[in-house]
């Protein structure tokens, strides 16, 4: 698996993930498997065989995590530059075609999340940006189109 970047509250995420997945979730798929075995025979028991799909999910997730969780760099922030767009930097961007102002926190591919404008390093606008100074105009080939857009800002998260 290659290395995971996070930022620190990505990490503190990630662990909070696998604790309340390997604790609570843990605890309420056994209860489920419990109560299902109690329904009688297991060889045609519905419940039983989804409750047991979703004990062998669950442990596939923690395991994913956990494997994450050990490849991971934590980025802190006296590692990100104020100069040049990196992970972990908040990035305030004005797309040129559309004359919009966007911001955006460059975030590793693990901990990516749009909805609150936090875009992956491995992204098109995030692979477009990084490296790129103030002032730069950079553009980006996305699925929907060329796009351009103009570096107005550039800050540590």
């Amino acid at each position: 698996m290659k290395e995971v970047i996070l930022t620190p509250e990505g990490y503190e995420n990630l662990k909070h993930e696998i604790e309340h997945l390997s604790n609570e979730r843990r605890r309420e798929v056994a209860d489920r498997i419990r109560v299902a075995r109690e329904f009688g025979d297991i060889a045609e028991n519905a419940e039983y065989d989804d409750a047991k799909n979703e004990q062998a999910l669950l442990e596939h997730r923690i395991a994913t995590l956990e494997e994450r969780l050990r490849n991971a760099r934590v980025i802190e922030k006296k590692e990100i530059s104020k100069d040049v767009v990196s992970v972990g930097s908040k990035v305030k961007l004005r797309d040129v075609g559309a004359k919009q102002t966007v911001e955006y926190h460059i975030v590793g591919s693990a901990e990516a999340n749009p909805a609150e404008n936090k875009l992956s390093n491995e992204s098109p606008v995030g692979k477009a940006i990084i490296g790129h100074k103030k002032g730069e105009t950079v553009e980006v080939t996305a699925p929907r189109g060329s796009m351009k857009y103009k570096i107005l800002e550039i800050k540590a998260a």
